[in-house]
């Protein structure tokens, strides 16, 4: 009997699709990030002050956050590589338009395009992956998706200073040109033959979702400066909470709502969601407050800071990259439950053992090398259990929906970071020190919700022309 043929083309297209995602990824993620270090030469640039120019970082975040969610069931709907590439496409353009911006306000409202922009390519990598990724690759598929944002978010401060020192603040955008047209031009194969809905989600809904998510971070973010009882925080929150509220009765009655809460019905994926939240604060209130600590406390340039953390980025993207390809592939409770632990051992140890005098070999070096190798296995945990409970048809809107949750957990960790630096007394390194207490408790949060996640089995239909189940169970553990 002659053997069964290889799928080349099959092979040869998931292959692509896999280094296509994780390019885009990489771009979204490392924007997040990287400007945090361009902010002071903004300000001196356009001659405004450091909390105006703050907003550089704030307009991309809120419509990346806002956005998420609904651009999962949206890439459903239209093709994940077709929405991939229109978000890659807007992205690349954006990032010209800053690199040239003549004054702040062209910047800022190119910043927010490109927020929007990374909102949309995100969940749809992610669910393109994993519908062109045969079942038994998809953890190291996800491990090495995840490995690109993570090495991103983490590799950001050291390139940022690195490219701000030896050049100019707008050489961080020019970065993103080349590779966006890079993807592009090879991604235009993988629009041929894909499957898609045709129906996209609740318009309405989705932007009551924006107004929510959006309405909330920026409380969040405007809190330290004016006050949390100012009238303007609170009226911003309280237009976040009618949103909130609007959207959730709309997903309940809509057909195709813009948030899935049906997804949540899997006790995988709202596990893996809550715990998302709880990560996103320990991880980007960590991430700034590295920078922030080796340049005020310990006296470090800002290249010197983003060298320094760099380890801890090396170690993220190795253990991502590895955790897929074990022989034995780790449950994502384990994943999850032992990084996140990690991840709060190294925050205890800088809460105690931090002081003004740098201690580098001996404290900064070991613990964010601990700490990246807890980074990876959370966030390969967190995508995987989240991607793993839900059917394949539900992909996109699944990353969408936990990746929205990190972003929201994002902006609660940054504002309790402001709020503790501001309020904490003391000198020298102990308001740092109560902010890394702060992420030890929020990451022990995390270590348990992990312990909570069941090994998922998502519902598979009958025939391709069956329904989608209205609940998705969970499996045995």
């Amino acid at each position: 009997m002659t053997p069964p043929q290889v799928p080349v083309r099959a092979t040869s297209r998931a292959s692509l699709a896999l280094l296509l995602a994780c390019a885009g990824t990489f771009l979204s993620f490392l924007d997040a990030t990287v400007t945090n270090l361009a902010v002071p030469p903004i300000a001196a640039d356009f001659d405004v002050s450091l909390t105006t120019v703050s907003w550089v970082s704030t307009a991309y975040v809120i419509p990346f956050a806002a956005l998420l969610a609904p651009a999962g069931p949206l890439a459903d709907a239209v093709g994940r590589a077709r929405l991939f590439l229109v978000g890659v496409a807007v992205f690349t353009a954006s990032s010209l338009l800053i690199a040239a911006a003549p004054n702040l306000p062209v910047l800022l409202g190119a910043r927010a395009v490109q927020g929007l922009a990374a909102a949309l390519l995100v969940p749809a990598s992610l669910g393109l992956v994993l519908a062109e990724i045969p079942a038994e690759r998809r953890r190291a598929a996800i491990g090495l998706w995840s490995a690109a944002g993570g090495l991103a978010a983490a590799a950001g401060p050291a390139l940022g200073g690195l490219l701000v020192e030896a050049l100019d603040w707008r050489a961080l955008f020019c970065l993103n040109l080349p590779v966006g047209v890079w993807v592009l031009a090879r991604g235009r194969k993988l629009t041929a033959g894909e499957s898609r809905t045709g129906r996209g989600p609740d318009l309405a809904g989705g932007l009551l979702l924006a107004l929510c998510v959006g309405a909330a971070v920026y409380a969040l973010t405007r809190g330290p400066d004016r006050g949390w009882t100012s009238a303007h925080v609170l009226t911003t929150a309280g237009v976040a909470v009618l949103a909130g509220a609007a959207t959730v009765v709309r997903a309940l009655r809509h057909e195709r709502p813009a948030l899935r809460l049906d997804l949540l019905r899997s006790r995988t994926f709202a596990v893996a969601s809550g715990v998302s939240l709880a990560y996103g604060a320990a991880l980007f209130s960590t991430m700034l407050l590295g920078v922030l600590f080796l340049t005020d406390a310990w006296g470090y340039s800002t290249l010197e800071a983003g060298l320094a953390m760099s380890p801890a980025a090396l170690a993220t993207a190795l253990v991502a990259t590895g955790v897929g390809r074990l022989p034995v592939p780790l449950a994502p409770r384990t994943l999850v439950a032992a990084g996140s632990a990690l991840i709060a051992t190294t925050t205890a140890s800088l809460a105690l053992l931090i002081d003004t005098e740098p201690h580098f070999w001996s404290l900064w070096l070991p613990t964010g090398t601990v700490m990246g190798v807890g980074v990876g296995m959370a966030t390969v945990g967190i995508s995987s259990a989240a991607a793993l409970s839900v059917a394949p048809r539900h992909f996109a809107a699944a990353t969408g929906m936990v990746m929205a949750a990190r972003q929201v957990g994002g902006g609660l960790g940054i504002a309790a970071t402001a709020v503790i630096i501001a309020e904490v007394a003391g000198a020298g390194a102990e308001p740092y020190a109560a902010v890394y207490a702060f992420a030890t408790a929020v990451n022990l949060a995390a270590a348990a919700g992990g312990l909570a996640l069941r090994t998922a089995t998502p519902p598979t239909p009958t025939s391709a022309s069956a329904p989608a189940p209205r609940a998705l169970k969970d499996g045995p553990r």
